[in-house]
């Protein structure tokens, strides 16, 4: 699979030791959809070399190619969507794709409280 969009979160590095040597992971969030109402955030990770390889940073444009992969543990399952490759998307400026004018923006009712004093739209 493959998605654009802006990194805004670099987690910190994450170490440890297992059975088969030393490994390291980081976790980054990417925000995409950026023109909807409601713009769509995603975790993705990176795993050892590849940390390095890519050297993603906060505000960076970028596409993304990943897998989805789901596990079990103590009877929970946890989804785990691991990029195998991340590419600085030249042909989206951070600024200009991902901040849309006013002027362009959808028009939308407004939404106002209810009577009731309600800070929720709904």
């Amino acid at each position: 699979m493959e998605i654009r969009g802006k990194i805004i979160i670099v987690q910190p590095l994450q170490t440890g030791e297992g059975k088969n040597g030393v490994w390291k992971k980081q976790d980054y969030v990417v925000e995409y959809d950026q023109h909807s109402q409601y713009p769509r955030k995603m975790m993705f990770n990176l795993w050892g070399d590849k940390i390095d390889q890519f050297n993603i940073q906060e505000g960076q444009a970028v596409k993304i190619s990943f897998d989805i992969d789901c596990r079990e543990y103590n009877g929970r399952w946890y989804n785990d969507i691991r990029a195998w490759k991340v590419e600085a998307d030249d042909g989206l400026s951070a600024d200009a794709e991902f901040s849309q004018p006013a002027a362009q923006a959808p028009s939308t009712p407004e939404m106002l409280p209810s009577e009731e004093g309600s800070d929720l739209p709904f």
